[in-house]
């Protein structure tokens, strides 16, 4: 069994952070998005792990390189434009062979992995198994239709009369029967080969599609709100740690990973939170639910709940929450204007002026 990792796209909803950098290396809990998945696939005892790339295609393979790292064999495979996952799933078919695999949507977070999934698919080897779960705005996602049995019989991408809340999970499972099936769609309105509509296919032609709902978390890291959201959950998992150097005026609380070369000095880091390599800390507060990366500074500021890529500094500034700072950022105070006002006025003129 293969993987295919997806990892072109675009990114607009994490714009401006995605101008310079892809979607998927965005880090939570200062680990790219991109790299639980990676881990998710290895788990689940799968080596061979093909990785769609886009135009962020060498920012990608610099991070991940030939995915030994995690214990993977990585082949890279370009795709010119996003067209959409079937299209994805089609200039792989060279690299797929007869083979079973699982889609892993880069951008995506499950917890706990995808182990039983992979290996209840592997014992039973329907033509396709999606992953649902429920939802409160289902038109922004994939939707399935399911009968009194709770079998799928349909499927729409982003409808905007939803026919049930339960969206499509950023992870499927195919045997080859799905090669078949993306030939023979056509691009939706939105210019894309959906692989709903695959899926749709395969459902009409009267193959095996079977869903599993999932109560668990899941996100698609998408949008800022989500990632902040996921950023929250993964340090709700973490264990506290100290390898940099905190001083004696400065107050730990609660579950805190602070990272070799660290520094605080002056400062309160109330957990669960995580500190960088060789990030400064000094005179500052950082609160609950904040990820920030290496070679950092916080200086005479207060944070909170928020995401701070690498070589980025937030000095003399009193509060800062539920915010996704890139990197090299410098957030500083405004200059402070005049308290003065300057009149020419005609005669017998009245003026009124808030203080």
């Amino acid at each position: 069994m293969k993987a295919l990792l997806l990892s072109g796209g675009s990114g607009t909803r994490l714009r401006p952070i995605t101008h310079t950098s892809a979607k998927q290396l965005v880090p939570v809990a200062n680990k790219p998005v991109l790299f639980y998945g990676l881990e998710a696939i290895a788990e689940a005892g799968v080596t061979e792990v093909g990785i769609i790339v886009g135009e962020t295609a060498e920012e990608i393979r610099e991070a991940v390189g030939d995915g030994s790292a995690f214990g993977l064999d990585v082949t890279y495979i370009p795709q010119d434009q996003p067209l959409g996952l079937a299209h994805a799933v089609m200039i792989s078919r060279a690299y797929l062979g007869d083979d079973d695999f699982v889609m892993y949507l880069g951008d995506n977070f499950v917890v706990g992995g995808i182990t039983d999934l992979v290996d209840a698919f592997r014992a039973e080897r329907p033509d396709a198994q999606i992953l649902l779960t429920q939802v409160a705005n289902p038109t922004a996602f994939g939707v399935a239709e399911l009968d009194a049995d709770g079998r799928v019989v349909g499927l729409e991408e982003k409808p905007e009369h939803p026919k049930s809340d339960m969206a499509l999970v950023g992870v499927y499972l195919f045997t080859p029967a799905v090669h078949e099936a993306v030939r023979a769609i056509k691009p939706s309105w939105r210019g894309e080969l959906e692989i709903t509509h695959a899926i749709q296919w395969m459902i009409d032609a009267g193959r095996d599609v079977r869903s599993t709902t999932i109560s668990g978390y899941w996100k698609d890291t998408g949008n800022v709100t989500d990632m902040l959201e996921v950023n929250r959950s993964v340090l709700e998992t973490l264990e506290g740690r100290v390898d940099g150097t905190v001083d004696e005026t400065s107050e730990i609380i609660g579950r805190v990973r602070i990272e070799a070369g660290a520094k605080v000095t002056g400062s309160r880091i109330v957990g669960p939170a995580v500190i960088g390599a060789n990030t400064v800390i000094a005179d500052s507060y950082v609160g609950p639910y904040t990820s920030i990366a290496g070679d950092c500074r916080i200086e005479d500021s207060e944070i909170e709940y928020s995401i701070v890529l690498r070589d980025s500094s937030v000095s003399g500034v009193r509060r800062v929450e539920a915010s996704l700072i890139g990197r090299n950022v410098e957030v500083t105070p405004a200059p402070r204007r005049p308290a003065a006002h300057r009149f020419i006025l005609g005669d017998h003129s009245k003026v009124q002026i808030s203080s």
